[in-house]
């Protein structure tokens, strides 16, 4: 298994393994998802840019402009980059896999600080940007650093067992920075917790699972988050659980039946309060899930037929809209490749485990379905989906796939309906999310090329070579994207992030 593998096995197994101003929130905030065009602004403050976790902004780079975007610099990282960078006031922040933080001049590239933790972390991480602070964590640690120096201003553990972790980027609204943690192996309660952002002091906390761990706490575990809540003006709070372990299972115990019942809240969409983490209501995907088919991917929010929905998808390859006000579930689309095994895990809750046999493909496969955040501009939801298969030989952790043999979509699904309006082909796995900036979603493929493609028909209008593979999501601060090639694939590959800019000249080497 090579490094660059490893990389983004970590990340699609991160659940088992383990602003800015006031203004830029108000623009990342409206409604529960306005469908009508954002004001052009400069700031990516949250790791998927607004509060409604939509991923998109609109101005000057658009489907006529697309085409004039040249590299304006690259800066080295000390290690791979799965995170989106941050932008706020000219100011691009982002973390590398060792947790280290940079500060750069968003025009020319250069380092302003950089903050070193050298502790590895499997990602998805990154910071979020908020009251003149950055916020992030490590695989151990909720952490605070002051936005202009990097200095840092509190620290908080929030692991209780060796065998809990975090490697999620903090969310942050209102004041307070909300962090999951996620299990790797039995007695772990996945938890997110509510931190003061001034004083990292715990406000209030929620467990994702219940204490009893479905009867075998010392087998099992389960919950954790890869990525920040959303955020309604209502005052709820959205987020997707992840998948329980063990998985498959263990040769006493296979295909979960350590595990008995649905394994609530996992692989759920959950609504608390974000003033208290009261439980609001929660809506179940994927019960019993025996392949770890996260439902991991933020929640977008949005307006659509007369009522705030929720958006979210998974590693299952379906992804789901709800009723923001009750959970209650709206429509449900199938993405990317299937072959027969949707609902092996029900089969498995009913006690049948005729249906399994080993050596048997299975699609998706657990580093395929949907792995990173979808993008939304209100009216169509862009979704990245990965087709790659998993075999499993037994109750063990199926055998590392060579992640290059993977394909790639950008399936575009209506807000209202779930109708797929077009679904763009590709030929390496989209391990680089969506974002969009006016008309033009951009996407990252494995094996190292930067896409932007039409919201409205799915045609290639820009695309260009990375100088290294990718799983780096975008981030759009006006004439400028940033994204990270950090997975090297060949030895003379260096990890990099990049900042393209309309009317640069250069180009990746």
């Amino acid at each position: 298994m090579s490094a660059a593998e490893a990389a983004v096995r970590g990340r699609a197994r991160s659940a088992v393994a383990l602003v800015a101003a006031a203004v830029a929130l108000a623009l990342g905030a409206a409604g529960c998802g306005s469908v009508d065009p954002p004001a052009a602004h400069h700031d990516w403050p949250l790791p998927n840019g607004d509060l409604a976790n939509t991923r998109r902004v609109s101005g000057p780079i658009d489907a006529s402009s697309v085409a004039q975007l040249g590299l304006a610099w690259m800066h080295p990282m000390q290690a791979g980059v799965t995170a989106t960078p941050a932008v706020v006031d000219g100011v691009v922040y982002a973390q590398d896999m060792a947790s280290n933080v940079y500060a750069l001049d968003l025009r020319s590239g250069r380092l302003l600080w950089e903050h070193d933790y050298a502790s590895v972390d499997n990602g998805p991480n990154g910071v979020s940007v908020g009251d003149g602070r950055v916020y992030g964590t490590t695989s151990e640690i909720a952490f605070a650093l002051d936005q202009r120096s990097g200095r840092e201003l509190w620290r908080r553990s929030l692991i209780r067992k060796p065998d809990e972790g975090i490697d999620m980027a903090p969310g942050y609204h209102d004041g307070t920075a909300y962090i999951s943690t996620v299990p790797a192996i039995g007695g772990v309660i996945s938890t997110l917790w509510a931190l003061d952002g001034a004083t990292g002091r715990v406000r209030w906390r929620w467990e994702q699972v219940p204490r009893s761990l479905w009867g075998k706490p010392e087998v099992n575990a389960g919950g954790g988050m890869w990525h920040p809540p959303a955020f309604d003006e209502h005052g709820g709070l959205y987020v997707s659980v992840a998948n329980p372990v063990p998985w498959p299972g263990t040769p006493e115990m296979p295909w979960g039946t350590s595990r008995p019942g649905p394994n609530r809240w996992n692989n759920s969409i959950v609504k608390l309060d974000e003033a208290t983490g009261r439980f609001l209501w929660g809506t179940q995907v994927l019960p019993h899930d025996v392949y770890d088919w996260d439902l991991q991917c933020p929640v977008i929010l949005a307006r659509a037929g007369g009522r705030d929905v929720a958006i979210t998808a998974g590693k299952m390859g379906f992804a789901y809209a709800f009723d923001a006000a009750d959970g209650r579930l709206l429509w449900k689309r199938s993405v990317g490749l299937h072959n027969g095994h949707d609902d092996d895990n029900l089969a498995a809750m009913r006690g049948d485990l005729s249906v399994f046999r080993y050596g048997e493909r299975i699609l998706p496969g657990d580093w395929g379905g949907v792995q990173t955040q979808l993008a939304s501009d209100g009216r169509t939801v862009y979704v990245p989906v990965n087709n790659l298969y998993v075999v499993y030989h037994g109750q063990e952790l199926p055998t590392q796939q060579n992640l290059m043999a993977g394909t790639g979509e950008v399936v575009a699904l209506d807000v209202a309906s779930g109708r797929v309006e077009w679904d763009r082909r590709l030929p390496h796995s989209v391990y680089g999310a969506a974002a969009i900036s006016s008309d033009v979603v951009f996407t990252t493929t494995y094996e190292g090329t930067l896409w932007g493609l039409s919201t409205r028909t799915g045609a290639v209008l820009w695309k260009t070579a990375l100088p290294a593979g990718s799983d780096g999501p975008a981030a759009i601060s006006g004439d400028t994207l940033l994204t990270g090639a950090g997975i090297r694939l060949r030895p003379e590959q260096s990890v990099q992030l990049l900042a393209f800019r309309l009317g640069a000249g250069g180009a990746p080497r």
